[in-house]
């Protein structure tokens, strides 16, 4: 018997993916993070990025992305900001969180910085994410307030050394 993992693809983005990311980030926010942020707090971060499609697909020629497709439908996502050396985002839907596709997205984003050449990953972790990576390797360099729609959120401002590392 198949483990779900077995029937997750893992590939770059393509414009079709963009409706389903759209709908990741929506529902990882307001019910995957709901142990950790206000309702408010939540509807403030949704409202950060619009659920349509196009949002999506425009950000996918800013962020090149890696995404997990499982039955034809993308199920979660990775932003990389390769100027800024850091993780923009990572995204995956609330039911199918802690299976392993955020930390195999999360290793495939590490390995594809790694050879751009990039030597020190960063980014910026919500309080549901922070403390998987620090068990991944991840050091915890401060922490930083956002203002959201007069909410401020708490993020972990975080950093990896690619040197030396394995993916």
């Amino acid at each position: 018997m198949n483990s779900m993992l077995d029937r997750v693809i893992f590939r770059v983005a393509v414009p079709g993916d963009a409706a389903d990311q759209g709908e990741v980030f929506h529902h990882a926010v307001m019910q995957g993070a709901a142990g950790h942020y206000t309702l408010a707090q939540r509807e403030a971060w949704a409202s950060a990025l619009p659920r349509e499609a196009s949002a999506w697909a425009t950000r996918q020629l800013f962020y090149p992305t890696l995404v997990a497709v499982c039955d034809r439908h993308c199920v979660g996502f990775v932003e990389l900001d390769r100027e800024g050396e850091r993780i923009e985002t990572l995204y995956v839907w609330p039911s199918l969180a802690r299976r392993g596709i955020g930390s195999r997205l999360l290793s495939y984003a590490e390995q594809a910085m790694r050879e751009e050449g990039v030597s020190m990953l960063r980014i910026e972790a919500s309080l549901m994410l922070w403390a998987g990576l620090e068990s991944r390797g991840w050091r915890r360099i401060g922490e930083e307030w956002v203002e959201r729609q007069g909410q401020r959120l708490i993020r972990v401002r975080m950093e990896k050394s690619l040197s030396n590392s394995e993916p």
